[in-house]
């Protein structure tokens, strides 16, 4: 007995501890990050840009109404499907119902003209039979012949006439459900183009479906530097707006010049996982051209570099998956609030400029 007690106490402490390690998972830590590139201080060219949506997608209607409401706001993550906006439905309405009506009603003449196809076919089929053995006059089979083609005649137009009700209802209520606007693509409303009460016509938009999961930054260039910016040229991208930086992705080169500045339009991708950076936002966008690579000196922020113990030097770097690690270094010389990086540290490197206090080997974060 004492030992299945024990036991029990065994497996009781096993799962306890268990949940407590559950418990003892920490959420990651917000830090601020810097993208490490040769020449960040003093070979790299800073542009000022312009935020952009990765995409803009208009939405109407495909019919003209008198707008009843609208249920979205600007700047609202709104998913593919989501209803948006309703016009008026009571002409639709009033259509669908007289457009079904029209169904019954020639439904109900389908019936009377099998009625009388039937009646005309049964006269018909009898007559034949007088009609073989030569027995009927031949007005009178005339006659069993002409009745049986005009009923033959009058049930395939009555016929026709329930489809023709049936594709008139079909498009009705393809009319009352175009009342209804839902979102094509999923995405934050950018802005409202009609309000409740206004006409809104076909093909005129109602809102905007701005997709920012990735935005772009546009910046111009002087067409003395567009040849050194290739599309995997490292860029920095800092908007003070959101006191954020971020590394910059793929670049998009403009191939015509602005005929009075003589620039050429870049636009970077920048990855948005929180949504944060919105459209027409400034950002601060640092890159070094093709010749400068190596050429320049890293330097980064005197403040992200850290002491152990034992008197050498580390900075927190972040891997791919957001994962922090202590990354020893060498210092060079100080400038101002930057220091140079002697060794340690490689192009396209994100290392922790502030939060990093609150960090140990291996927490996992978000910037």
């Amino acid at each position: 007995m004492k030992k299945i007690v024990f036991l029990l106490l065994v497996v009781l402490a096993v799962i306890s501890c268990s949940e407590n390690k559950k418990v003892e998972q920490k959420a990651p830590i917000r830090v601020e990050t810097l993208v490490v590139s040769p020449g960040m201080a003093d070979n790299a060219q800073t542009y000022v840009g312009i935020v952009e949506e990765r995409e803009a997608t208009a939405v109407s209607f495909t019919s003209m109404g008198v707008l009843k409401r609208i249920l979205v706001k600007e700047g609202q993550v709104v998913h593919r499907g989501q209803l948006l906006a309703e016009i008026d439905p009571t002409t639709s309405s009033n259509s669908v119902e007289m457009a079904h009506a029209s169904v019954d009603q020639a439904k109900d003449m389908v019936k009377q003209a099998e009625a009388t196809y039937n009646q005309a076919k049964d006269a018909y089929d009898r007559m034949k039979l007088l009609h073989d053995n030569g027995s009927l006059p031949e007005v009178k089979w005339i006659e069993a012949e002409t009745r049986l083609a005009q009923a033959t005649s009058a049930l395939n137009t009555a016929r026709s006439g329930v489809v023709s009700a049936t594709a008139t209802e079909k498009i009705a209520r393809k009319g009352l459900a175009d009342t209804r606007l839902y979102a094509p693509v999923s995405g934050v409303i950018g802005r409202k183009q009609l309000m409740a009460g206004e006409t809104a016509l076909p093909s005129q938009a109602v809102v905007n479906i701005l997709d920012i999961s990735t935005v772009k930054v546009k910046v111009a260039v002087p067409e003395s530097e567009i040849g050194s910016i290739n599309a995997n040229t490292p860029t920095t991208v800092k908007v003070d707006a959101i006191g954020r930086n971020y590394r910059g992705g793929k670049i998009e080169k403009g191939v015509q010049a602005d005929a009075l500045t003589h620039t050429y339009d870049i636009r970077i991708n920048v990855v948005n996982r929180d949504f944060k950076l919105l459209p027409g936002m400034v950002a601060n966008v640092s890159f070094v051209p093709n010749g400068a690579q190596g050429a320049g000196r890293m330097l980064i922020p005197v403040t992200s570099v850290q002491k152990k113990s034992d008197g050498t030097l580390f900075v927190w770097t972040v891997d791919s998956k957001n994962v922090a690690h202590r990354t020893k270094v060498r210092i060079g010389e100080t400038q101002g609030n930057y220091v140079t990086v002697v060794d340690g540290l490689g192009n396209g490197q994100i290392i922790v400029t502030e939060g990093y206090h609150k960090l140990s080997e291996g927490t996992k974060v978000v910037y």
